[in-house]
């Protein structure tokens, strides 16, 4: 007999905190840390090998293997026995939690996609104009390929590969055009563009390359599509909104800082706003940014060793206060974040409470690689040791989630909500001008301006000081 079922290799290293489409992704595999760099010391306990399959289990896969025989031989009708065993999957992963899930060969590519913020593509982001019906580009990116072309916000895109943009199915227009730009870099595509100062369309041949999403963005964009962190200019605030936890955020976030502090920053305010989470690993080395010392995080799992990871003093920035933003969809990574920075007292939290997502999943490898298994393996703790996660059927008055700070609560209502991203938009698209007035008023960052401003009062905050780096051992290179 061959077992149907053997103990794979479990090969990804990702660790995933999700929430609703948005995926993001914590690592409880071991510390990647940049060449020359300690990123943090770490407690390790050695946990028993797990027991080997016995003989129950081999009965219950013979039920498994024999159940889906008699439905692949003697159902009514015929059976895709691929969406069979995908449902089978599903089925028992259904059984654990909301975040444990089965990513199929269709799935596998959206998933890595909203992982990584990266993709092939020509590097724009767009708007569909139901009225004019054609593609509006709102943004872009920076070195792009469209960006090179000489495309500029403002311009409509009419053809895609010689179809009017206008003939694409109802209702699915802007999914149809962005399904199209996207696709395998180094693979040409063939637009029909009309710049916003002519009638003529131009037509276009691009060559797909990999777009890096930014993952750390500021307030508004400079007219030359980069991005403005100085918040307000005469008091020295930063604004720095993280949007995603991936490879990149941390070096990003250097650089974001790096130029506050060129420009003398007195104080800082982080967004998590709508931030799902990321990479644990990137949670961390942020974090770590922003504590000088003590537990960042610690991780615990039936089959995996505890671990925690320490700040370090080194690279600390550090001599002025902070502010974080967060409300009900900052989940998972933002929550490691912004607990540290909580529970140290080096920021006050704005805003609502947070998701309530304490736990951790490793991304494994399927099928070599063609589809993937995201399964729970972990629980994370803040450094207080507060609960984070919110089980099921929990109450508001029990303890889950970061809550902001005594005073610092401000909820959004649902017409505020839909202002907010309204009132993003236009402050996000680079303009040589100021942005369009508007009547909304963000009272979750004003909360913030406030607490700033009165800190710097009373503190008379210096400029923003980095502490110098510690010297990097050198290893022999191979």
């Amino acid at each position: 007999m061959v077992h149907p079922m053997k103990t794979c290799a479990w090969i990804a290293a990702l660790v995933v905190l999700c929430v609703g489409p948005q995926l993001a992704v914590a690592d409880d595999a071991p510390a990647e840390e940049a060449p020359g760099e300690q990123t943090a010391k770490v407690d390790e306990q050695a946990t028993a090998e797990p027991e080997g399959p016995s003989d129950e289990y081999y009965e219950l896969m013979r039920v498994f293997v024999d159940t889906f025989e008699q439905i692949d031989r003697n159902y009514v009708k015929d059976v895709d026995r691929r969406e069979l065993m995908e449902a089978a999957l599903r089925g028992m992963l259904s059984k654990l939690d909301p975040y444990s899930d089965y990513i199929s060969p269709g799935d596998l590519e959206h998933f890595t996609e909203a992982v990584e913020q990266e993709f092939g593509g020509i590097g724009i982001q767009v708007n569909w104009d139901a009225e004019k019906r054609e593609i509006e580009v709102t943004t872009p990116l920076p070195g792009s390929p469209a960006y090179t072309a000489g495309i500029h916000a403002g311009d409509r895109i009419v053809e895609i590969e010689g179809k009017p943009v206008s003939e694409f199915p109802a209702d699915r227009e802007l999914q149809t055009a962005v399904q199209l730009l996207k696709g395998e870099a180094g693979v040409e595509v063939h637009i029909g563009i009309r710049h916003a100062d002519s009638e003529a369309v131009e037509q276009l041949t691009l060559t797909r390359a990999v777009i890096q999403l930014d993952t750390v963005l500021g307030d508004t964009r400079n007219t030359d599509g980069t991005w403005n962190f100085m918040l307000d200019p005469e008091k020295k605030i930063g604004y720095i909104r993280l949007t995603h936890f991936t490879r990149r955020s941390a070096e990003e976030m250097r650089h974001a800082l790096q130029t506050l502090k060129d420009q003398e920053m007195k104080a800082l305010i982080i967004d998590l706003r709508y931030n799902p989470g990321g990479l644990l690993q990137s949670a961390v080395e942020i974090a770590d940014m922003f504590v000088e010392e003590g537990v960042i995080v610690s991780t615990e799992g039936r089959n995996s060793r505890e671990r925690s990871w320490y700040a370090k003093k080194f690279g600390t920035y550090s001599g002025f206060p902070m502010a974080v933003l967060v409300n009900r969809m900052s989940a998972s990574a933002s929550e490691i974040l912004s607990a540290c920075l909580q529970d140290y007292d080096r920021a006050v939290i704005v805003g609502e409470r947070t998701w309530g997502k304490g736990s951790v999943q490793n991304v494994i490898e399927l099928e070599g690689g063609d589809s993937a298994l995201k399964l729970t393996t972990a629980s994370y703790h803040r450094p207080s040791g507060k609960n984070i996660h919110r089980f099921p059927g929990a109450k508001e008055s029990d303890e889950w989630g970061v809550s902001p700070d005594d005073g610092y609560a401000i909820a959004f209502s649902i017409p505020e909500t839909e202002l907010y991203f309204d009132f993003r938009k236009t402050r996000d698209v680079p303009r040589e001008d100021a942005a369009p007035a508007s009547d909304f008023v963000d009272t979750q960052l004003t909360k913030a301006l406030d607490y700033l401003n009165g800190a710097m009062s009373a503190e008379e905050a210096q400029p923003a000081a980095e502490q110098p780096e510690q010297p990097a051992e050198q290893k022999p290179a191979a």
